[in-house]
Order: C-alpha cells, then structure tokens, then sequence
C-alpha cells in the first residue's frame, strides 16, 4: 500500500472516530445529583450551581410541648387539622387546680364585700374604681378565652358552627383592648401616690392569688403558638407528659409558605446571591419543575448532612445553608428531597 493511500485511511479513521464520540457525548445524560434527580441541562437552560436540599416550612416544624407536668384528658385535634394561634390543643387534667381557683374566687368576693363597707372618696374612690374595672377585665377574658376553647371544640365535633367561633374570638379580642385600656387608667389612678387601707391591701392580696390561680391553670390548656397545621400527634388520653418529654406531644406548621433548605458546596459559593433565581426538582416529580428564589444564604461554613452513600465524606464536604422561597409549591410535601439549581440568567422579581 502506498504511503498516500495509508495516509488517507488514517484520517479517514480519525474522523469517524471523532463522530462517533461526538454522538456518545450528545446522547448520554448528565448523572444524577445527590439526591438521584436527574441533572440533564437543556440546551436553553445553564446554571451557576446545584445544591441538594430537603422541602420544609418557611415557618419551620414547630415542636408543641407542655409548660407543666400532667395527665393528658383530651386531645383535641388530629393529624392534618388546620388550627388558629392560641387554639387549644390539648386539656390536661384540672379538676384540682380548677377547685383551687374556685376558692381563690370565693375569697375575692368575701373581701370585696369587706372593703365596701368603708367609702371612700376622692382619688382613693377614683383608685378603687379603677382596681375594680381591672379586675372585671381580667376575669372577662377569662371567661372569653374559655368561650373561644367551647366554641372551637363544638366546630370541631361537628356541633358548631364557623360563626360561633369567629364571634367568640372577636369578643376575646375585645377582652383584651378593655383589659389594656383599664390598665392604662389604673397607672393613671395610682400617680396620686395616696397609700392603700388595710382592707384594700387585703383584697389586692385575694385578687392576685385568684390571677395565680387563672394562670396555673391555664398552663393546663396546650395551645397552637401559630396558625398552621398539625403534622404530627404523638400522644393519647391517659399518657403522662413534661416539658422535656424527648417527644413533642404535637408537631405543626405553617404550610402557606413552603421553603427548600439546602446545603451549597463552599465552592460554589461566589455564584450564589440573595433575590437569585432558582429552579427546584424533586425526585417525586422528575418531569415537574417548581420555581423560587433564594431568600437568605447562612454566614457559616459547616459540615455537610445531604450526601448520599457512596458519595464524598461528610466530614470532607464543608457547605453553606441557602434557604430558598417557592413561588409555586404546587403538591411538595414537607421532607421531600429536592435538587435547587441556582440561575445564572436573572433575578428573581420581587
């Protein structure tokens, strides 16, 4: 063979191997990230970084726990009920600490009956009304945050309506604004200086072992600190429960607003900037895509939790946390693993 023709069949030889690797290369995927979604990039789409990450409430998981040790009487909601801050959620037993306030109650009365007996004029009458419309105001939103706890259970046991509720909150919220107001006009009243009589001193003693007595068993009431919705009920009627139970009695969140926390390579950290826009994957939607944007990027450098088996060392992968807004959680769930692919065309709108 001549050394003309080897020459031309040499580079014939290069140049189908060139197009057949071109085609190995355009046709094979890009691997899967972390969490096993599939990183393909289309053509139209480039992206700064890929971080993986977890779904969870921007409000957080919030962990409900008791203020005191107690027997739990009631559990009042479920698994998925939506609540309302200050809601109860689950009544202790009281009957002791309600006795208690019973007598303390009966002591106030018996007092009050003692002081009236002596008039009393002047600032000391306009200081003694005043007293007097304070209490009143503070045993009124005793009893309209007890309306509010009747009025949500009946809705919940299907013999109340949505109504009811709303008129018994707006009547604690009532409650409250009277209670501030009578407490302005009392600090107003004691300016004078003028020094209580023994039986004033008397009844003022009564009156604060009643609202000790209201605000012990009160702790007995487990109330929603949030709106939200109960993730988790981790406790039955019957059961003994503390405040360092190693298992939250409840679980809840705010489900409105769905966040992804992810964990981003230090490396990668000087592409990433707050308000940047973001595309999400969950590996339980591999032909969905959610979008957001990043909210706030943690000033701390640490060890990484996400990676998978087989994967770099943990202790090796050092990461920034990146918390990251949808605009559209559409089916996402709390937990789910998702993969955040930071933008590198735009903004995010505010």
């Amino acid at each position: 063979m001549s050394k003309r023709r080897t020459a031309l069949v040499a580079v014939v030889a290069l140049i189908a191997g060139a197009g057949a690797l071109y085609a190995i290369t355009a046709i094979a995927p890009v691997g899967p990230t972390r969490w096993g979604v599939s990183a393909e990039t289309p053509p139209e789409k480039r992206w700064q970084a890929v971080a993986p990450g977890r779904i969870e409430a921007c409000s957080g998981q919030i962990k409900v726990a008791t203020a005191v040790v107690g027997v739990i009487q009631k559990v009042l909601v479920k698994t998925n009920d939506k609540v309302f801050a200050g809601e109860a959620l689950i009544q202790l037993a009281d009957d002791e600490l309600r006795a208690r306030l019973a007598a303390a109650e009966t002591q106030v009365g018996l007092r009050e009956r003692a002081r009236d007996e002596k008039s009393a004029t002047g600032s000391a009458r306009t200081r003694r009304k005043a007293l007097d419309a304070v209490a009143d105001a503070e045993r009124t939103l005793y009893d309209a945050r007890s309306a509010v706890d009747r009025s949500a259970a009946r809705r919940r046991a299907g013999g109340g309506s949505e109504a009811d509720l709303t008129a018994a909150r707006l009547a604690f919220t009532r409650a409250q604004n009277d209670l501030s107001t009578r407490q302005d006009e009392l600090r107003t009243a004691e300016d004078d200086g003028a020094l209580p009589t023994s039986l004033e001193g008397q009844l003022s003693i009564a009156r604060s072992e009643s609202a000790v007595a209201r605000s012990v068993l009160d702790k007995m009431t487990v109330r929603a600190p949030i709106d939200g919705t109960v993730l988790q009920v981790n406790v039955r009627v019957g059961e003994v429960v503390s405040p360092g139970s190693p298992q939250p009695p409840l679980q809840l969140a705010d489900l409105s607003a769905l966040c992804v926390r992810a964990e981003l390579d230090e490396r990668d950290l000087g592409s990433v900037r707050s308000g940047q826009a973001v595309t999400v994957r969950a590996a339980a939607f591999p032909d969905r895509e959610f979008e957001g944007s990043v909210q706030s990027i943690a000033p701390l450098v640490e060890p990484g939790h996400l990676e998978l088996p087989g994967s770099r060392n943990q202790a090796e992968l050092d990461v920034v946390r990146v918390t990251v807004g949808l605009t559209g959680a559409g089916d996402l769930t709390i937990g789910m693993k998702a993969d955040v692919y930071f933008r590198s065309d735009k903004v995010a709108s505010p």
